[in-house]
């Protein structure tokens, strides 16, 4: 799903205009946007929480040249999906039937 489908999900599901969604979705992007930049988490029960690590400084190698290079510590954005999410993506599938895949087409799923 990419931005424009977003929108118009949000639109459907609240009953509000495009223009409506976006505006609500860019609102909320800038508040997580600002939020992490200050350092502080997001946490969102039952879906996740937003986050910002110091990933250290390590050495590397150019895959290119072999070449070791030092690689300098920076804060990185992390997401921790929550209990309630993580469960509704692990639910188990049926096993597949004779000549379907496991989602119930002829197609990979």
């Amino acid at each position: 799903m990419n931005k424009a489908e977003l929108i118009s999900a949000i639109a459907e599901k609240t009953g509000s205009t495009k223009a409506a969604a976006e505006e609500a979705l860019r609102a909320t992007l800038d508040i997580f946007h600002e939020s992490l930049v200050k350092g502080e988490d997001i946490t969102l029960i039952g879906f996740g929480t937003f986050s910002v690590d110091l990933r250290a400084a390590r050495k590397g190698r150019n895959p290119q040249t072999g070449e070791e290079i030092d690689i300098a510590e920076k804060k990185v954005a992390k997401f921790k999906a929550g209990k309630a999410l993580t469960e509704a993506i692990n639910v188990p599938v049926k096993p597949a039937k004779k000549g379907k895949a496991a989602c119930g087409t002829k197609k990979k799923c």
